[in-house]
């Protein structure tokens, strides 16, 4: 069976989510899959809503729009209220334990694996870079690629005056990792 996953990451606006959806659609690229990204803001560029919607295929990718995705990345309680309905039945949902009462989380009907994205970003001592365990949390638990594309495609998605963070970003995609090996 080809590879084929689909995505809605979402949060607020300042949390990162477009940038790893930005990312996840580049390593995309880079592991020989046709990807779309779409980003969607609200009405703040900080603090409002965000989300975007990757899909990663080996297949010809015939719409960008995903309704009912196969996965989420829910990095806070608006988001989990409004996609977590429209998950498809036995789909994955990485969320942010950090900022979501994992009691919400509908662990009957989809997988939900709890990642305490702020708090991991905090040990390694960047809160900004949550969204960095979350996404690493998620290529682990798809397995739609290696960690590796990621990693190197870091330097194509961020801007070059934060390529001193790229360290400190790979640190983060591996903790992330981590935990979703062990859920």
């Amino acid at each position: 069976m080809a590879r084929y996953l689909d995505a809605i990451i979402a949060g607020f606006g300042g949390q990162g989510v477009m940038l790893i959806g930005n990312l996840l659609a580049y390593a995309g690229m880079k592991d020989g899959l046709n990807v779309t990204y779409i980003p969607v803001y609200g009405p703040e560029m900080r603090g409002g809503t965000a989300n975007c919607t990757v899909v990663l295929s080996e297949e010809e990718i015939g719409s960008p729009i995903i309704h009912s995705p196969v996965s989420l990345i829910i990095m806070n309680r608006p988001s989990l209220d409004k996609f977590q309905p429209r998950l498809k039945d036995g789909g994955l949902n990485i969320i942010n334990s950090s900022l979501i009462d994992m009691d919400l989380a509908d662990a009957n009907r989809v997988k939900c694996i709890a990642v305490p994205c702020n708090e991991i970003a905090d040990k390694l001592g960047n809160t900004r870079m949550a969204n960095m365990v979350a996404l690493g949390a998620y290529i682990q638990a798809t397995g739609i690629m290696e960690l590796q594309p990621v990693i190197d495609s870091l330097k194509d998605v961020l801007s070059e005056r934060y390529h001193k963070l790229i360290p400190a970003n790979t640190e983060a995609l591996n903790a992330g990792a981590e935990v979703a090996a062990k859920a």
